[in-house]
This record gives C-alpha cells, structure tokens and sequence, in this order.
C-alpha cells in the first residue's frame, strides 16, 4: 500500500442526487475515521475547476488529490493531479460515475474512502481533446446539444437519471443538420456525414451499453462511433436502441479504432463534449493519449474493468 496519508478534496456539492445533508461534514469525518489528514475545497462556481484544484494541492501539500463529483469533477481534477505529478483519488458523487464504476471504486461514500486510505496505485491511461484532458468520452453533433438541454432540465427539475434521458430526447426534436467531416485515424483518412461522432475511452461504459470497441480501449485505443441515420427519427430510434443496449454496428453506428484521431470540418469552431462537461473549441479537433498514464488509487483486493 502507498505511504500516502493526506489528501486534498475538490467537492462538488452540486454533482449528482444526494440527499444525505451535510456532504462535507460527512466526508470529513470518514476521512477522519480512515486516519486520514484532509484539506477539503468546496468550488465557488467562480474559478475554473481544475485551476481550484492545482492551487488547492500546492497550498496543501497533500499526498494525492482527490475528486468528490461526478465524471466532469473528476475530469477536471485528473488534469491537475496529472499536470502536478500527483496520483489521484475518488468519492463518487455523481449520477453515472462510469469512471469510477470502471475501477470498481464503491459507489458509496464509506468504501471510496476506505479504498483511498488502503488501496493501491494504477496507472490509467488519460485522453486529450485539443490538450484538455477526458476519461470516458469526448463527442461532437447532437450530444453536445444534449447537455445543453440536460443543463435547463436540471435547473428546473433537479438532477436525475430521469431528467438526463428526457433531455436526449428534447435534443434530438431539435436536431437539424448532420456533420460533414474528414478524419484522419492514425494514417488512414476517411470522409462522412453523421448527426454525432463519439470517441470512446472507457470499456465500462461501453459494456455499460454493449457496444463494440472494448478490446481496443484495453489495447490502449479509442473506440470512435459515428451514427449512421441523419433524419431525427433514425437518432431517435438509434438511441433508444443504444438505452435498452440493442444497438448494432453496421445498422445504427460505424465502428473505427485508432490511438490518434483528428477531426477536420468546415467550420472554424464546433462544440465539443468531454465527460459531460461542453466547450466551444477550434477545429481541427485532434483526439489523442498522453504520454504519461493517470495513477488513480483503486481498492486494493479488485482488478478493473477498464
């Protein structure tokens, strides 16, 4: 087991459902109860994330950075943890929590910190888009409207698993016009027109669905899909097919692997979705790993999914 015994916590007390009061107060005491020192931040929403969580590192001088969110959260502080040469640990808070779900850290507070304070040290590997880190998946087309959709939802309704599918079809009802791309996939370069290009890096997420691609994520490549209908009703139909884990390459998507992929368009900028978190970036969108791995601390007795 590492010798590591302080940890410095980014909490987002806005991820996910919970309703079990004082998140803070909560977490401090089971880190407490763990034997472990912690420095514990709260974001004001006015800073960038992964700005808060490299300053909180440094000021704290803890022995790995630690993300309490959901896969956004946790996206984020990987980059800092990653960019100050620090492993990283995780409290899942979010509704999802593929990354977490991927290394089998329990999904309840008490078991995520009891894997922070006895377990053990893996390298993962970390993607970039246009250099800001991802996880699970960066997208382009549609689903990037999804989360702009899902973000008034849940202002309005709060945060669900509910809201989160309602806002992918409220997306798709606005949907008008189809990418027109060429990428290039190592050296290979092909030419298409899809509603969403989706680049997947996570293999729970994609057994999640049952989708193809999992292998090469575990040979350290990117599962890239594209959707082959462009009529809203083929997303439709593509989606709920993908919900209920019927989706199949060939009929609903294009299946391509690569560890390097850049995406050219006829546009200056395109919006681009990372772990559920949107920004408006300048293409040619270049999709890649980076040299060095993520160390994530895992529970000591389990081996990963991813």
């Amino acid at each position: 087991m590492p010798a590591l015994r302080s940890v410095c916590v980014i909490l987002n007390e806005k991820s996910g459902d919970h309703a079990e009061g004082d998140r803070r107060a909560r977490i401090a005491a089971l880190l407490d109860d763990a034997g472990l020192e912690a420095k514990i931040i709260v974001p004001d929403g006015q800073r960038d994330l992964e700005e808060v969580a490299r300053d909180g590192l440094r000021r704290s001088g803890a022995d790995i950075l630690v993300a309490a969110g959901g896969d956004g959260t946790i996206a984020a502080v990987a980059s800092a943890a990653h960019a100050e040469g620090k492993p990283m640990g995780v409290i899942p808070q979010g509704t999802f929590n593929y990354f977490a779900r991927g290394l089998n850290i329990p999904q309840e507070m008490e078991g995520a910190i009891t894997a922070l304070a006895t377990g053990k040290l893996r390298d993962m590997p970390l993607g970039e888009v246009n250099g800001e880190v991802f996880l699970n998946n960066a997208s382009l087309g549609v689903y990037p409207l999804i989360l702009l959709r899902r973000e008034s939802i849940y202002s309005r309704w709060g945060r669900s698993r509910m809201a989160a599918y309602w806002s992918v079809l409220l997306a798709l009802f606005g949907f008008r016009k189809p990418l027109k791309l060429r990428i290039t996939l190592d050296d290979r370069e092909m030419r298409l027109r899809t509603p969403l290009l989706f680049v997947g890096n996570s293999a729970y997420q994609l057994e999640r669905f049952n989708l193809d691609g999992v292998d090469a994520v575990r040979d350290g490549k990117f599962a890239l899909f594209t959707a082959k209908g462009t009529s809203r009703f083929d997303l439709m139909r593509t989606a709920l097919k993908l919900a209920g884990g019927a989706a199949q390459k060939g009929a609903d998507f294009d299946l391509e692997t690569a560890k390097d992929i850049t995406i050219h368009m006829n546009r200056r900028h395109t919006l681009v979705a990372r772990d559920g978190e949107k920004a408006l970036m300048q293409t040619p969108i270049r999709i890649r790993l980076r040299d060095v791995p993520l160390r994530v601390m895992v529970p000591e007795e389990d081996e990963p999914t991813e």
